[in-house]
């Protein structure tokens, strides 16, 4: 009787503990994910005032303007889901080198010290997003495990905990080995 005891109390335990470890990851995840929003949040504001600065200087540009414009908004519509998300980022990402591209035809705008100060700004930002996305896709690998393995996995679709897909933009000139010439 006692050893069925012991027996129920280890297991009580052990579920316990897969319990709270499946909660606080889960909780892990939506952290990562909040600053991941508030970084993107950031960038979506820098952007139109970057866009803003350009168009005093690039006014027949209106085109790559426009599409710089778009995208954000559609990234932003998608901030609750990073699939979507991933993919509008991808886009917005296009745009934003399209529009660093014009600004190379624009000597005075190239030197404009708002402009400089902006395209800083979104530098720090997207380098603060890359770290958030790495923060958040090592946080979404741990709950995938913890969902897919025992015995956590028999607590978490009971209590509707899933697997949580990875942030990752699908921009295929990220992927592309940077080129140096001299």
């Amino acid at each position: 009787m006692i050893v069925l005891l012991v027996i129920v109390v280890v297991l009580g335990l052990v579920l316990m503990m897969a319990y709270n470890k499946l909660i606080r990851l889960r909780q892990n995840v939506k952290a990562s994910w909040s600053g991941i929003e508030t970084e993107l949040t950031r960038r979506y504001d820098l952007i139109p005032n970057l866009v803003e600065t350009v168009k005093g200087y690039a006014k027949h540009e209106r085109e790559t303007l426009d599409a710089v414009i778009l995208a954000r908004n559609s990234a932003q519509g998608n901030l609750n889901s990073p699939e979507l998300l991933a993919k509008s980022e991808g886009q917005l990402n296009g745009a934003v080198r399209g529009l660093m591209a014009l600004a190379e035809s624009y000597p005075d705008l190239k030197a404009n010290t708002n402009f400089l100060q902006l395209q800083g700004e979104l530098a720090n930002t997207e380098s603060r997003l890359a770290t958030m996305r790495q923060g958040y896709n090592a946080q979404v690998r741990e709950l995938n495990t913890a969902v897919g393995s025992f015995p956590s996995a028999l607590l978490a679709g009971p209590m509707g905990i899933k697997t949580e897909p990875y942030f990752e933009v699908d921009d295929p000139q990220v992927r592309q080995n940077v080129r140096v010439q001299f």
